[in-house]
């Protein structure tokens, strides 16, 4: 997926940190035509933007095509709504906590009851959490190796600046909802807002 996109989506956790990562092996899209140079159409453009952004969050494309009408619906620019909508989901918070190595593990660790919010078990991978709700990793689970060695590798990705992270009480928050600058990964929303407009 990520020589498809042409940049690292962070899908395999430590394995996207080392030598091993696809895109350091080899960085050119998969198949048997991925050396030659191809043109993309003004449809495909939009398409591998939207293929990206769903890539990088671990969605279907039910959920995506759901988040957009949504963020749509909502007062401001449609494009970056959808972002904070993405960026506000719980499975990205506790991948941005530190509390999962990958995305992939996040929505795991949710769905297998780990995680708690304001002191209570949530299973939904997609619930959308608010300002000051306090994601926390349940008591038993703090001891599990998989979180362990996750918080571990966090320390080398740092926190972004929206979230608060109190690593001792293995617990954080939203301290507000990102703004678009504080957004790094290299997103053209402009062109899924045009991709769902045609």
């Amino acid at each position: 997926m990520c020589r498809r996109e042409g940049l690292k989506l962070f899908l395999k956790g430590e394995r996207c940190y080392s030598d091993k990562c696809a895109i350091e092996r080899r960085n050119y899209p998969p198949g048997a035509h991925g050396q030659a140079r191809t043109r993309f159409s003004e449809f495909a453009i939009r398409l591998r933007e939207k293929q990206k952004v769903k890539r990088i969050y671990g969605m279907l494309e039910k959920q995506f095509a759901g988040n957009f009408d949504k963020a749509e619906r909502m007062a401001g620019i449609t494009g970056e709504n959808l972002l904070v909508l993405l960026e506000r989901r719980l499975d990205n918070v506790v991948y941005r906590l530190g509390f999962a190595s990958s995305l992939a593990q996040a929505r795991q660790v949710v769905r297998h009851g780990h995680i708690e919010v304001n002191g209570k078990t949530v299973t939904i991978p997609s619930y959308l959490l608010d300002v000051n709700e306090v994601v926390s990793i349940g008591e038993k689970s703090r001891r599990k190796k998989v979180i362990v060695e996750a918080i571990e590798l966090a320390q080398r990705r740092g926190v972004p600046p929206w979230i608060l992270l109190e690593r001792e009480q293995f617990r954080g928050s939203l301290k507000a909802f990102p703004a678009r600058a504080d957004l790094t990964t290299p997103i053209s929303e402009k062109l899924i807002v045009e991709h769902y407009s045609r």
